[in-house]
This record gives structure tokens, C-alpha cells and sequence, in this order.
């Protein structure tokens, strides 16, 4: 019985959403399609109606997510709210969101898989992180928007890049000194002038 479009892409949105979350699980290169259609409860061989490849699932799987739920937290507050800002940094850098890889921001898991990742994947991760970099630009309403832009550009960087370091650590002291370290700096970022 064929499928109708709502169903089909329906079923096109579950496999690509878990993949992105099988892919912060265990990485890109060792989750396999099968592995995302078991998880998304379906055949091997029902991959190939939505997509070429592996790669086209990863391109489309970046282009879904985000750091976390960083955008839509900041998509719900005005310009110049940087309290709010403040707090999306704070809730980014703990050690719930370090210890959640699977549920948590794919670029902190995924970082140095994405670099070397093929050109159409490298785009959509690219977009997705500029969009992240333009929602917090707006935070800084009270400066020049290239000085808001790199702010944004480094607070993004710093949030991911704490992340990651604090998940490599096997010291849990200096796990927690890396996330504790960038909040405090990004915090004075964040503060108006």
C-alpha cells in the first residue's frame, strides 16, 4: 500500500531526526544506516526512498539541529535581552548539558566530524551555526553590528569549544573548571558596553 506525502515525509523527519540523535550517540562514522533505520524502527532498505546516502542524511541532519535549544530560547526574547542571553549561556555550559551528549548540542559532539565532512554537510552545519551567531548578535543591540558579530562569533566558539574540552577531560575538576572558566568570562561578554 503506498504511503501518502504527509506520511512519507513524515517518515523522511523521524529518520532524520534519529540520526541526529544516534550520530551525537556514537558519531557519524560509527553509526550506520542500519543502525538509524533500527532506531527510527524501520528497514535497511527503506533508507533509499528518502535518501541517496549517508552523506545527504548527515547534510540534512545538520540542517536540522541546533546547539542545543539555544535559537529557540532566544527566538522567544526581544533584542538586547541579555539576561535571558546570559542564561541560555549558563544552562549550555553546565555539567548536565556535558553529560548529555546524545540530547545536547550536536557541534560540540560531532565538531571534528563535521570538519572533515563533505562540502554539502560543511554547508548546512555552516548555516546553522551563522544562524546561532546572528541570534545572539541581536542580544547586543547597543553596539556596532560588527562588534556585536564578533561577540556572538566568540561566544559561540567559546560555548562549544568548553564543551567539547570539558568531555575530553578525565579530571572531573578540570572538566568542571573548563564549563565554570568560559561561563564567567562569557558572562563579563555579555555585560552592556
Amino acid at each position: 500500500m503506498k504511503k501518502s506525502k504527509a506520511e512519507t515525509a513524515e517518515t523522511r523527519r523521524r529518520i532524520i531526526l534519529t540520526a541526529v540523535a544516534e550520530f551525537r550517540r556514537k558519531g557519524i562514522h560509527e553509526t550506520s544506516i542500519a543502525d538509524v533505520m533500527e532506531a527510527a524502527g524501520l528497514t535497511h532498505g527503506a533508507f533509499y526512498r528518502h535518501f541517496l546516502s549517508k552523506d545527504q542524511l548527515v547534510a540534512e541532519a545538520c540542517s536540522e539541529c541546533t546547539l542545543t535549544s539555544v535559537e529557540a530560547q532566544l527566538d522567544g526574547t526581544s533584542q538586547g535581552d541579555r539576561d535571558r542571553a546570559a542564561a541560555i549561556v549558563e544552562s549550555y555550559l553546565s555539567t548536565t548539558h556535558r553529560d548529555d551528549i546524545a540530547d545536547g548540542c550536536t557541534f560540540a559532539a560531532l565538531g571534528s566530524e563535521l570538519a572533515r565532512a563533505c562540502t554539502e554537510t560543511r554547508a548546512a552545519a555552516s548555516a546553522r551555526v551563522l544562524s546561532l551567531v546572528d541570534a545572539i548578535s541581536k542580544r547586543f543591540d547597543d553596539m556596532p553590528p560588527e562588534v556585536a558579530k564578533a561577540r556572538a562569533v566568540l561566544a559561540v566558539s567559546a560555548m562549544v569549544g568548553a564543551v567539547t574540552m570539558s568531555r575530553i577531560m578525565t579530571d572531573p575538576d578540570m572538566s568542571e573548571t573548563i564549563l565554570d572558566d568560559t561561563r564567567k568570562e562569557l558572562s563579563r561578554l555579555m555585560q552592556p558596553g
